[in-house]
């Protein structure tokens, strides 16, 4: 089983094929430039060529589960928002079910509601919701991950998944990269929406 990450070399994306690649799960690793390829070699992951505003029909040959975990964030144009956090991942949904991928994992935001995020975000939080609801029609396996404000802490391996109880607004990356590869090893079917936040669960018994 072969596990497709777009967005790898994203801060989430190569922390998760750190730990995949560390585990023995098998990952493949979406990269748009070939010298970016020289850190996934060196940790024995796989990679391949491909372009959310481009050609990438091919890298999903032969896999069997999909993570989206790549985002332009607040700091792009409202054009490449909209080519990478919108139509990218709504062609990623498209190309997995063509390829009969069952199952899609989308890195998302806590914010289900654009107009309550910070206004500066805006535009790529309803793209965000757009793409999270174009998944949830689609009819392939999900899990929506809706990580809170990203930290690069040490991962501490416990997360609070219920906003109401959490102490604080952020997660680790390490934490969420955890997540992943836990959802990725677990084997279901029910489309999931999950709270990601720091908390005092340990991530395996929680999602495992």
């Amino acid at each position: 089983m072969t596990t497709l990450i777009i967005g790898a070399n994203g801060q989430i994306g190569r922390r998760l094929c750190e730990q995949a690649a560390q585990s023995g799960h098998a990952v493949r690793a979406m990269v748009r430039d070939e010298q970016q390829n020289t850190f996934f070699d060196s940790i024995g992951v796989e990679t391949v060529m491909g372009d959310l505003t481009g050609d990438m029909d091919h890298v999903f040959e032969g896999c069997d589960q999909v993570v989206f975990t790549a985002g332009s964030g607040g700091a792009t144009g409202l054009d490449h928002t909209l080519m990478v956090d919108l139509n990218g991942a709504m062609r990623a949904v498209d190309l997995a079910r063509e390829h009969g991928i069952r199952r899609f994992l989308m890195v998302s935001t806590l914010h289900v509601d654009p107009l309550k995020g910070p206004e500066k975000l805006r535009p790529y939080l309803v793209a965000k919701r757009a793409a999270d609801a174009y998944l949830q029609a689609s009819g392939l396996e999900h899990v929506i991950l809706r990580p809170g404000r990203l930290s690069d802490d040490p991962g501490t391996g416990h997360i609070e998944t219920d906003q109401s109880r959490a102490s604080t607004g952020d997660v680790s990356r390490d934490n969420v990269a955890t997540a992943i590869l836990t959802l990725l090893k677990r084997q279901t079917s029910a489309p999931e929406e999950i709270v990601l936040l720091e908390g005092d669960h340990p991530i395996d018994q929680v999602l495992g």
